[in-house]
């Protein structure tokens, strides 16, 4: 694929904001523009980038009339939301930084007057579970009667917000409602409930599908989970202990988030964390953050990953990512199983075909290939070829489950 930045990490977040057009999300050419001005490894250019988009965005989304244009309104809104998110992205170094809180503010108050202006206005609800809340917004597809509906989830670093453009938009047109969430460690919970992730997801998903199935357009038959990236694990343990889905889609297929993150550290890091030597853990990978030739991976992983498991100290970061690990509750799940692969994915290579294969009969495993321009972690840059391909699954399901 042609890359968009020589910093890997840039090229890779870059994408994600472009796969964003196909669903009101972005504008290729406003993305692209932006990414020029990007310095490789300066993450101030790159919030300086869209946060200026952004600005400019909002400029031109408050300049329509949305009474007589609610869908230019909608779409400006949109993409004023998605460049807030993507000029945040890399800031969770400094938690005293300002940017961290007031971008998120932004962000959800143009989100939340583009959602005002879908043909079926989204709704936000605050769902009550054992010791946190959980934010949803629910989709209704606006089609009469109890309709299939998708719960859907983002996983370690994404917004809600985002998952419209990923995939809510392209299950509502068929006929699906959406229920998006997040739970601790994710962007709302992170920063209102200053609650770090947790590992028994179920905690989080069980009260989405008690509230879901109050709703009267709800099908209680037919409730799917969705999950992406991190959230491919979480749908599915959340999945192996929540028996009222219908069936699993993991986007990709992950089952031990741990060995991803401790198979990045150099040997000699990996043996001080094994040896339980926290100290020396710390200060090896603090004076490597703090180095100017830092590579970007590691550097917004660990800043990410401390701030989002809210911790100040890598190694209890590094320990508490060894919990994310599906184990035996793999064969709990008993319905049926979309797994995503991406060809290329460099981030949780290998997984996605061993979580088919534990979950055996019950599984479709799909391997979304590099000739498609698919191959990239979670299929980025795909989506509209990603959507068909497991909203077709989720369909079939359904109507079998039916018959």
């Amino acid at each position: 694929m042609l890359q968009l930045s020589p910093d890997s990490s840039f090229h890779f977040e870059i994408l994600r904001a472009v796969s964003l057009a196909p669903y009101q999300g972005a504008d290729v050419g406003e993305v692209l523009t932006a990414a020029e001005k990007i310095i490789p490894g300066d993450f101030e250019s790159y919030y300086t980038a869209f946060n200026d988009l952004a600005v400019r965005v909002h400029a031109q989304a408050e300049g329509i009339d949305a009474s007589k244009y609610p869908v230019s309104a909608r779409n400006a809104y949109f993409r004023e939301a998605s460049y807030l998110r993507s000029a945040e992205f890399f800031l969770h170094g400094n938690w005293e930084d300002s940017r961290i809180n007031s971008a998120f503010a932004q962000h959800t108050a143009a989100f939340d007057k583009a959602l005002a202006l879908l043909p079926v206005p989204g709704q936000r609800v605050t769902l009550k579970a054992q010791g946190f809340d959980v934010p949803a917004i629910f989709y209704g597809c606006g089609r009469p009667g109890r309709r299939p509906t998708i719960i859907m989830g983002n996983g370690y670093d994404g917004y809600q917000e985002e998952l419209y453009h990923v995939a809510v938009e392209a299950a509502l047109t068929r006929g699906i409602n959406v229920i998006t969430y997040e739970g601790p460690g994710q962007p709302t919970v992170r920063r209102e409930q200053n609650a770090g992730f947790i590992h028994d997801w179920e905690r989080v998903a069980s009260p989405v599908v008690d509230y879901v199935l109050t709703r009267d357009d709800v099908d209680p038959n037919a409730i799917g989970i969705w999950g992406y990236s991190l959230g491919g694990y979480l749908a599915a343990r959340a999945a192996a202990f929540e028996p009222r889905l219908a069936a699993v889609m993991a986007i990709d297929g992950a089952s031990d988030f741990g060995y991803t993150v401790h198979s990045k550290f150099p040997p000699e890091l990996e043996a001080l964390f094994q040896a339980g030597n926290k100290e020396a853990v710390d200060q090896a990978l603090a004076q490597v953050l703090a180095s100017p030739g830092a590579p970007t991976p590691l550097r917004w992983a660990v800043e990410h990953g401390t701030w989002a498991y809210n911790t100040k100290s890598p190694f209890e970061w590094a320990a508490k990512c060894l919990d994310f690990k599906l184990g035996d509750a793999i064969h709990n799940i008993k319905v049926p199983f979309f797994v995503a692969d991406a060809e290329a994915d460099d981030l949780m290579p290998g997984q996605a075909k061993g979580v088919a294969e534990a979950v055996g009969e019950m599984a479709t495993y799909h391997l979304f290939t590099t000739e498609d321009g698919a191959g990239a972690h979670c299929s980025i840059g795909a989506a509209v070829l990603q959507n068909q391909v497991v909203f077709d699954w989720f369909q079939e399901v359904v109507s079998k489950k039916r018959a």
